[in-house]
């Protein structure tokens, strides 16, 4: 990232943080599920990914270093709030086939602009009301950094959610901040606990592993958690 490139996101943040309304006293019931923020966001960034927070214009490194040298070939891949795309492509070109969403049209279409030659099958969806035929067609479901921009209590349904796309015999993969179960937050962001993250292990997924990766460089401490569902038994 340039310091240009930086000093962009910085200014965008802090306009961005200034509209939030989970910034304020009694902003959720004003814009419970963001849905708003998040449009605003990509509205007001105009062509600038700087001006998205979570747009790193490459793989997140968690999810390079996870693939790293890991055949995805032939399997069936879900992105979960794909943003401008460069994770859906990292899981393609290790071989999945994939299927990437986001809640927010423009950002589909950025990305789709990005990547005009791309096999990745982008989507408007909302995660809550996802297409019935998604439910249990995935072998691999992807989810960084959406998790930790909804509040606490949107987490049960999203958990669901998210379990819900895993196939049998398929893995849940989540990317996430972390914290301690005491420690104060200033979000959103809200980085997750680790209970919050355990809590993910619903509906027949199980944890796998659960990485806690300390702060390195530009990057504060991060869980990295796989979760595994069960080969159906006939």
């Amino acid at each position: 990232m340039s310091d240009d490139f930086a000093d962009r996101r910085a200014r965008a943040r802090e306009k961005l943080d200034a509209i939030d309304p989970h910034k304020r006293e009694g902003g959720v019931a004003a814009d419970p599920k963001r849905v708003k923020w998040f449009e605003a966001v990509y509205e007001l960034a105009g062509d600038d990914p700087a001006a998205v927070p979570w747009a790193g214009l490459a793989p997140h490194r968690l999810l390079a270093q996870w693939l790293d040298g890991r055949s995805l070939a032939g399997l069936r891949a879900l992105d979960v709030g794909c943003g401008l795309g460069d994770n859906a492509e990292a899981l393609a070109a290790a071989g999945a086939r994939v299927t990437a969403f986001d809640l927010v049209p423009r950002a589909v279409e950025w990305a789709r602009r990005r990547f005009p030659q791309s096999a990745v099958d982008y989507r408007v969806a909302d995660l809550f009301e996802a297409p019935p035929e998604w439910r249990g067609a995935f072998d691999l479901v992807h989810e960084l950094y959406t998790l930790q921009a909804l509040p606490d209590r949107l987490l049960p349904d999203a958990a669901r959610s998210l379990a819900s796309f895993v196939a049998p015999g398929g893995a849940l993969l989540v990317i996430a901040r972390a914290r301690d179960e005491a420690q104060g937050i200033d979000g959103p962001p809200w980085p997750l606990t680790r209970a919050q993250i355990e809590a993910l292990a619903i509906d027949g997924l199980r944890i796998a592993s659960l990485e806690d990766i300390a702060a390195q460089g530009d990057m504060v401490r991060h869980w990295r958690a796989e979760f595994v569902r069960e080969e159906a038994r006939g």
